[in-house]
């Protein structure tokens, strides 16, 4: 039991360095990958030779299809292109694969002492690109620290009969290995670890040449199918790539897999080291396949949009903007969210633009479309909140992590709009429309007045989130003290009307204090946006502007006198 346990750590400790080194060559290097890719697309070859390249830094040819896929759905590259480059990705990863079939044991204490150095020096933080070198170097010491504890826990398994009848039972049974591979994979979601596991088993005679041919063969599968399945959800032309590499791996897989298993038959393994065979073949194997496809790209992607086509356009049909993609990018993953943001709040403005008018006519169709719109907002907050979980939060740059903040920060005070507009909405039902109420003519124009104000820094607020204008951030909160004067003048001079005995006052009173009260409720929710961008300009002591507030508080005044003196001349 203990030599399976140190086995499965050895594992663990191999997929996390291939973690690591991928997540550190993004977050390092992600923009520069993404720039030299899009260059290498002359041609086909180049873009063979492009995806190669990628593969061979990031270690991952799931990462790679991500990158590309996400190339695809901006129309960056044709689909044809793309395949080309997930043919070189492959052949990459099989290269990566082969260096690290060498014994490298001794770079690994190196490797680990100066990326720890590195990334826990007080010169360099996570964020900065020494910081993010030293990750990388952990990583690759890792992957050869966990290599050495492979074959080690690997040999003392041999000797057990229940490992070797476990081996025995696969050994028959091709399908089931090669199934058997495919799920190593999507467990421990890197192809490059299974394979090398494979090959350092087969070294240490714990597991059979033949069978870690076929768990090979399903690494390969496997990696295919991860990219499917993570782009599950992405755009239509994202999709396509993924769905393309797979159909190049399926296609190999089958082939290679009758053809391989019939030579063996026929002439038997080859007399070389079996986890030099299993590394020869991961490689033969991916650049066997690129040979046979790289002049077939066009064919396979003409298949690929016969099997996902492009469906007829629908005006009611919405392309959302959280693309998963991206999520390997993280500045462009919250870049998509504050899209998907904006999104939502066009939403609440359609709620909160139709109040006055289901008020001014009693519109109870209306007022139920409108509340409907709550349910779209809650889903998209919830869509956007799950979405920028993925993203791992040691990845991002310190400006990263407040725009990542602040676009939660968005969407929550976005979502609690929503719903205190649902409240506005079913109290105007209750109150007004099923009594057959109206409000009187004055107290319609103030609530017509507030809410005009209500929508102006509603935009002012969103246009606040889009370029973090400080000088807009100040306009805006001196606003939010300016609108709490005019509530309480409009609520003071509501009041001044009831002593005049106006019945419609009297019969709507409680409605038109409440409403007075969401709007502020709103505007403050509505404000709150303005906070983060004057916190960051040092603009805001613990409670308010730097700036002396005196002259505000003396305009709300005399809006209120002017107001109420209105009141006593109507």
């Amino acid at each position: 039991m203990s030599h399976l346990l140190n086995l499965l750590a050895a594992v663990a400790l191999l997929v996390w360095g291939t973690f690591l080194v991928r997540t550190g060559v993004l977050e390092a290097a992600g923009v520069g990958l993404r720039r030299a890719l899009a260059r290498g697309m002359r041609n086909r070859f180049w873009a063979f030779a492009s995806g190669l390249a990628l593969t061979a830094v990031m270690q991952s040819s799931t990462a790679a299809a991500l990158i590309v896929a996400s190339f695809v759905g901006e129309a960056l590259i044709g689909l044809p292109m793309a395949l080309a480059v997930m043919l070189g990705a492959d052949v990459g990863t099989s290269l990566v694969a082969l260096v690290f079939s060498f014994d490298l044991t001794w770079l690994s204490p190196l490797m680990i002492f100066a990326g720890v150095f590195l990334f826990m020096s007080r010169a360099a933080k996570s964020s900065d690109g020494l910081g993010r070198f030293g990750r990388i170097l952990i990583g690759l010491g890792v992957m050869l620290l966990a290599l050495r504890l492979v074959a080690e826990s690997t040999a003392a398994l041999g000797s057990s009969s229940v490992v070797a009848a476990l081996l025995a039972s696969l050994k028959g049974d091709p399908m089931l290995a090669i199934a058997l591979g495919v799920a190593l994979t999507g467990l421990a979601y890197s192809s490059l670890a299974v394979v090398l596991l494979a090959a350092m088993m087969a070294g240490t005679g714990t597991l059979p040449a033949e069978l870690a041919i076929d768990i090979v063969l399903g690494a390969n599968l496997g990696s295919g199918m991860l990219a499917v399945a993570s782009t599950a959800r992405a755009t239509l032309e994202t999709r396509r790539v993924p769905l393309g590499n797979l159909i190049f791996k399926l296609t190999g897989v089958a082939v290679a897999g009758v053809l391989t298993h019939a030579a063996i038959a026929i002439w038997g393994l080859p007399d070389i080291a079996p986890h030099v065979m299993a590394i020869g073949y991961h490689l033969a194997f991916n650049t066997v396949v690129a040979l046979g496809f790289i002049g077939l790209t066009r064919p396979v992607a003409t298949v690929v949009e016969w099997a996902l086509p492009r469906p007829a356009p629908q005006s009611n049909v919405r392309v959302g903007h959280l693309d998963a993609a991206a999520l390997q990018a993280p500045a462009r993953a919250i870049a998509c969210a504050a899209r998907e943001a904006l999104h939502q709040a066009d939403i609440v403005e359609s709620m909160l633009s139709g109040i006055p008018k289901v008020i001014r006519e009693n519109d109870l169709p209306l007022a139920q479309e409108l509340r409907a719109l709550d349910d779209r907002v809650d889903q998209v907050y919830s869509s956007i909140k799950y979405y920028l979980t993925k993203i791992a939060p040691d990845s991002l740059t310190e400006p990263e992590r407040r725009r990542w903040g602040a676009v939660i920060d968005f969407t929550i005070n976005m979502e609690q709009i929503a719903d205190v507009a649902e409240r506005i909405l079913v109290d105007i039902e209750e109150k007004q429309i099923c009594r057959g109420l109206s409000f009187s003519e004055a107290g319609m124009a103030e609530i017509c007045q507030l809410h005009a104000r209500l929508l102006r820094n509603f935009r002012c607020a969103v246009s606040v989130f889009l370029n973090g204008s400080v000088r807009e951030s100040r306009e805006l909160l001196h606003e939010k003290a300016v609108f709490g004067e005019l509530q309480r003048a409009y609520a003071s001079t509501h009041l001044v009307r009831l002593n005049f005995n106006s019945v419609q006052s009297m019969k709507t009173s409680s409605l038109h204090i409440d409403l007075l009260n969401e709007l502020k409720r709103i505007n403050s929710h509505i404000c709150a946006v303005v906070y983060p961008v004057l916190e960051r300009a040092g603009a805001l002591t613990r409670s308010r502007l730097r700036e002396d507030s005196a002259h505000e508080g003396t305009l709300g005044g005399a809006r209120v006198a002017s107001l109420c003196r209105q009141t006593e001349n109507h």
